[in-house]
């Protein structure tokens, strides 16, 4: 155990000794999201509605055993026989304030927080945390939980001045602790202008330090964390600090533009585009941490007999990319290590008594595309096509592209708009209601279909990344 910092390009410890961190994001415990838990829509609707539903009561006990049981020793003992050592944990910032109470502290945050940080470091794992929900919305997507598309933490000062007070609190709480190896104040950013966020981090980091010196801090660029081409010379006010990339690869996802081989052409592609996201840092000599990337996967209830054939091509860009982080001995964080089968390196049973209950609900939700990571909308299409045609008639082109362009493409907006929020909306009740007139007992069952013991490992994926922890440690 050593305090990590940064030195030059490199994450070291504390004899000056590199230290490549490898591992995954735990993402959907305490900041949940659509596709990895099974609900539509944004986390903040579906823990209403199911208080409205059964009661303010059981909706605790869930979501608090839900909490429990996500992650637990059995959970860091895999882990860690994986080869890997950092687990990014993405956080919302609802468990330690209020919107209608801003910047009075929950100690209750700290609960499930403390204790995975814990076992983790029982483990010989260092966490990295992640605040993946900031007030108002830090970018235009369901991730940042709150239910639009405009990401209006750019647009109200007091938004960012709650971030401020939220991180000199967390900075308080966790200084001295070694086994963090730094904090990611912002998860993917998307300011319209690129200069707030610069501003934003200057104070980000004068707040951090004012209260812990000595842990790094990891910035991710803007536009979802691929763009850093307006930092400039921002990167002089800040030390001890690395950059984050997420380096998703379109061969990766269902909306790939081709089928993908491995071909030199496409191996330069692939190495293209990571190139482009670090550019800004190579050019200065900073340190680089890719800090989400990873395919999603087939699913035999929806994809068939394509399945493994599917995923064969996913895992061969897994490794690929890989591949170009091993011979650039880059720290990675892969997203991400749990969810109900979309992506995880773990995913609950389908014979699970949370999969059983939804596993109607959840064929609607693929049949109607209404989560947009990793969506396939052709069984939908052709419904959504007039709205297209008619903004494509009425529209001229040269104001189609909106920010984020060209992330988000034009249809891509009308996807997020019509389906992953419109209608996404309509089906946050009829989530929550399937829990009615449980007991307190089946409500537990439920949330333990989460456990480790309960889930299914994603041999294929796993294997991948173990075999790359070896290379990583030679």
């Amino acid at each position: 155990m050593s305090l990590l910092r940064v030195s030059g390009t490199k994450i070291v410890n504390e004899e000056g000794q590199e230290t490549v961190l490898r591992g995954a994001g735990l993402g959907g415990w305490m900041n949940m999201e659509n596709f990895i838990s099974g609900y539509p829509g944004c986390e903040f609707q579906i823990r209403e509605a199911l208080a409205e539903s059964i009661g303010q009561e059981k909706c605790d006990l869930f979501f608090d055993k839900f909490l429990e049981y996500f992650f637990q020793d059995a959970d860091a003992k895999f882990f860690q026989s994986l080869g890997l050592n950092c687990i990014r944990i993405a956080f919302n910032y609802r468990h330690f304030e209020d919107d209608m109470n801003p910047r009075v502290l929950k100690q209750s945050g700290f609960k499930h927080l403390d204790r995975v940080i814990d076992i983790c470091a029982q483990h010989g794992i260092y966490t990295i945390l992640d605040l993946h929900t900031a007030p108002g919305g830090q970018n235009t997507d369901w991730h940042s939980d709150h239910g639009s598309h405009i990401a209006n933490l750019w647009n109200h000062r007091d938004h960012q001045e709650r971030v401020l007070w939220l991180w000199t609190e967390l900075a308080k709480h966790y200084k001295g602790n070694k086994w963090i190896a730094g904090y990611n104040p912002l998860n993917e950013p998307t300011d319209s202008k690129h200069t707030r966020v610069v501003q934003f981090y200057n104070e980000v980091h004068a707040t951090i330090r004012a209260q812990d010196p000595d842990h790094i801090i990891f910035f991710d660029g803007n536009t979802f964390a691929s763009d850093f081409s307006h930092f400039g010379d921002a990167h002089k006010n800040w030390d001890n600090t690395g950059y984050s990339i997420h380096d998703y690869s379109l061969f990766g996802f269902p909306s790939a533009p081709e089928v993908y081989t491995g071909t030199p052409e496409q191996q330069r592609r692939l190495r293209r585009s990571y190139e482009k996201k670090r550019e800004w840092m190579d050019q200065r000599g900073l340190c680089v941490w890719n800090g989400e990337w990873g395919p999603v996967y087939a699913r035999k209830q929806y994809d068939g007999e394509q399945t493994d054939a599917i995923n064969e091509v996913r895992y061969k860009v897994l490794k690929d990319q890989l591949d170009i982080y091993t011979k650039d001995r880059l720290s990675w964080s892969i997203w991400l290590y749990k969810d109900i089968g979309f992506q995880g390196m773990v995913h609950t049973s389908l014979d699970t008594p949370y999969m059983v209950l939804f596993k109607d609900f959840l064929a609607k939700k693929h049949h109607l595309a209404v989560d947009a990571w990793g969506a396939d909308d052709k069984d939908v299409r052709s419904a959504y096509q007039p709205l297209i045609d008619l903004i494509l008639k009425e529209v001229p082109e040269q104001y189609r592209n909106l920010y984020p362009a060209p992330v988000w493409k034009f249809t891509e907006r009308v996807g997020r708009l019509a389906r992953n929020i419109l209608v996404a909306e309509f089906l946050v009740k009829e989530w929550a209601d399937h829990f009615i007139g449980k007991t307190d007992e089946e409500i537990d069952a439920i949330a333990s279909s989460f456990k480790f013991e309960n889930c299914l490992k994603r041999e294929g994926l796993n294997a991948v990344l173990t075999a790359n922890a070896k290379l990583s440690q030679q």
